[in-house]
């Protein structure tokens, strides 16, 4: 999703999240962290959802915003606004062919949408990226209702910074996995487990879930949830899962062998201190911050 016209990249990332506000800003080689922080929400400021309004504490996420941002910016007002899953439908959409031209293709994706969505969606944002797959042409599109992401832009304009991107959490964060190989990509947070497979660098499952453990999930419990999506791709794809990524979680530790077990797989987690940046000083934990580097490094 993209507000206004700015076609350079922020060198800002900023994720809202239910509990807290992450902000991060490049290095100048494109490939980790110069700074990052993070400012705390009280509960009930963020609710995320899919229709109806987010930001119940609309006064104390601008200051977050707007603390967190300054503190990192420099002279930059350009940000990559990263929202909750719980607040975007991400589909993955199969097509034969795809007009040439933008605009007839956005209405076919548009039309295939009304089948898959909650809500109506002449009255919803809509971002896609088109991918050529064996099959014909993979479609990734995120929608969310115009409503909750003007709530958002709302914010970050109202602390001063301008949204040109915006992100939904997960697919900010698989900017900071390798997908050649198939590749397991699991995110938690306070409200949903997402999960994503990636395979030749496409995007080829995609998943969100109700998380009502929060990131308190234990491994047993994660790989429980992870495992039909895993299942529903190897029978697919007759594929083997060779690597998994984790995030979201403080101890990615504990999760690895329930996950190993299902796959056989190498689980590690998604954000490596490398990409964090040594100079960001710890500042914020790792396991918190893929939707920003991942935003960031893509």
């Amino acid at each position: 999703m993209t507000s206004g016209n700015n076609t350079a990249k922020p060198k800002l990332a900023c994720e809202i999240a239910a509990d807290r506000v992450l902000v991060g800003r490049v290095s100048d080689d494109g490939r980790s962290l110069a700074a990052c922080a993070a400012r705390e929400l009280a509960p009930g400021c963020v609710v995320p959802d899919l229709v109806e309004g987010n930001l119940r504490q609309r006064d104390a996420v601008k200051a977050a915003i707007e603390e967190a941002l300054e503190s990192v910016a420099g002279r930059t007002h350009d940000v990559i606004a990263v929202v909750p899953d719980a607040a975007v439908r991400v589909v993955l959409l199969e097509f034969d062919t795809l007009p040439a031209d933008s605009e007839e293709a956005a209405n076919v994706v548009r039309f295939r949408l009304k089948k898959s969505l909650p809500f109506d969606v002449d009255k919803a944002r809509v971002s896609y990226h088109a991918q050529k797959s064996k099959e014909g042409i993979r479609v990734v599109a995120a929608v969310a209702v115009a409503s909750v992401v003007e709530e958002y832009e709302a914010a970050f304009r109202d602390a001063g910074f301008s949204p040109g991107v915006i992100l939904p959490s997960m697919l900010a964060a698989l900017g900071a996995a390798e997908g050649e190989r198939p590749t397991l990509v699991v995110k938690v947070d306070a409200r949903t487990t997402s999960i994503a497979i990636l395979n030749g660098d496409q995007l080829q499952l995609f998943r969100t879930l109700e998380n009502m453990r929060g990131v308190a999930i234990t491994g047993d419990q994660l790989a429980e949830d992870v495992y039909p999506s895993v299942v529903f791709f190897q029978d697919t794809y007759h594929l083997n899962i060779e690597k998994i990524f984790v995030a979201g979680i403080s101890d990615t530790g504990s999760a690895a062998p329930a996950l190993r077990a299902q796959t056989g797989a190498e689980v590690q987690e998604l954000v490596s201190a490398s990409q964090l940046g040594v100079s960001t000083g710890g500042s914020v934990p790792r396991w918190r911050m893929a939707g920003v580097v991942g935003a960031l490094i893509s």
